[in-house]
C-alpha cells in the first residue's frame, strides 16, 4: 500500500531537514570557508602543547635563523626558527591561543557594557539620552590607538591591561547600534503595554527588547572579534602589548622585520596568520548577517 502523500514528504531527502542554518552556511561559499578554517584555527590553538612539541619560548642560538623543514638537534622545525632559535610553528601556535583569547574576552566587556548603556539610553531617553550618546560621540572622535598607546604607556604592558583597554575601548560601537535598534522598539504597542501594566525597567530591558536586537549585537561582535586581532597585533608590534616572553603574531613580526631579508619566514608566516584569521573572521560575518538578517531573502 502506497503511504499517504504527508508520510513521503516527511521520508523527504536529508537537505530538507537539515537545519536553516547549516544549509546556508553550506550555501554561503565564504561563510563556508571561513567556518573551516577559524574551526581548524582554534582546535591548533587549544592544542598546541599536542601538535607541537617544541617549547615556544625555548632559546638555542645553535640553532638560530633556520629555514622551514630543517631539523637540528635532533628536532625538525616545520616552519623554521627565528633570531634566537626558537621554533615559529610552536610561536605561532602559541600565538593563537593570545591572540583569540584577548579579542574574545575584549569583545565580551564591550558587549556587557555596550549593551546596558544601549538599552539604559533607548529606555529612559530624555537627558539621560542625551548623555550617554555624546559620551559615545566623544569617545568615537578620539583615536583609538591614541587612545590604547596612552593607556597602556601609562599602565604598562601585560595581558589584563591589554584586554582592559579593547574592552573598554570598543564598547561605543556596541552602544550605538544597540540604542538604535531599541529605540526603534520603543514605539512598539506591545513595549507600552508592558509598561502600562507597571512591569519593571529592568525586566522590559531583558525581556522585550534585549531578545530583539541580539542578531544585529551578534553580527557586530562578530566583526569586533576581527578588529581587536589587528589591533592587538598592532601593540604587539609596537612593544605595548602583552608581556615579551609571550610568542604573539604582533611580537613575532616586528622581531622578524630586521631579518627580512635573510629570514623571510620570521615575518611572512606571521602576518599571514593575521591575514587569514581576520578574512575567516569577516567571512563567517557576513553569513551570520545573511542569517540573522530577516531582509534578506534565503
Amino acid at each position: 500500500m502506497a503511504l499517504p502523500a504527508t508520510r513521503r514528504a516527511d521520508k523527504g531527502p536529508a537537505g530538507a531537514r537539515m537545519a536553516p542554518w547549516l544549509r546556508k552556511l553550506l550555501a554561503h561559499r565564504n561563510g563556508l570557508i571561513g567556518a573551516i578554517v577559524l574551526v581548524i584555527l582554534v582546535a591548533a590553538a587549544l592544542g598546541a602543547g599536542f601538535i607541537s612539541d617544541a617549547d615556544p619560548r625555548a632559546i638555542s642560538l645553535g640553532s638560530r635563523l633556520q629555514a622551514p623543514l630543517t631539523t637540528t638537534k635532533g628536532q625538525l622545525h616545520i616552519l623554521g626558527t627565528d633570531a634566537l632559535g626558537r621554533d615559529v610553528f610552536a610561536r605561532l601556535l602559541y600565538g593563537a591561543r593570545v591572540s583569540l583569547s584577548v579579542s574574545l574576552i575584549a569583545v565580551a566587556i564591550s558587549l556587557v557594557l555596550g549593551l546596558t548603556i544601549g538599552l539604559t539610553a533607548a529606555y529612559y531617553g530624555g537627558w539621560l539620552d542625551n548623555v550617554l550618546m555624546r559620551l559615545v560621540e566623544a569617545q568615537l572622535a578620539f583615536p583609538f590607538i591614541l587612545l590604547a598607546l596612552t593607556v597602556l604607556a601609562a599602565l604598562g604592558s601585560g595581558l589584563p591591561q591589554l584586554i582592559l583597554v579593547l574592552g573598554v575601548g570598543r564598547w561605543d560601537v556596541f552602544a550605538r547600534v544597540v540604542r538604535s535598534e531599541a529605540k526603534g522598539l520603543m514605539e512598539r504597542q506591545h513595549i507600552e503595554a508592558c509598561r502600562a501594566l507597571g512591569m519593571g525597567s529592568v525586566r522590559v530591558m531583558l525581556s522585550h527588547l534585549l531578545p530583539n536586537v541580539l542578531n544585529t549585537v551578534v553580527v557586530v561582535a562578530s566583526f569586533s572579534i576581527a578588529t581587536n586581532i589587528l589591533t592587538e597585533s598592532a601593540l604587539s608590534f609596537l612593544g605595548l602589548g602583552v608581556d615579551v616572553s609571550i610568542p604573539t603574531w604582533g611580537s613575532m613580526l616586528a622581531e622578524g622585520r630586521d631579518y627580512m631579508r635573510v629570514a623571510w619566514w620570521l615575518t611572512t608566516l606571521p602576518g599571514a596568520a593575521i591575514m587569514v584569521t581576520v578574512l575567516a573572521i569577516n567571512f563567517v560575518g557576513d553569513w551570520l548577517r545573511d542569517l540573522l538578517d530577516p531582509r534578506v531573502v534565503s
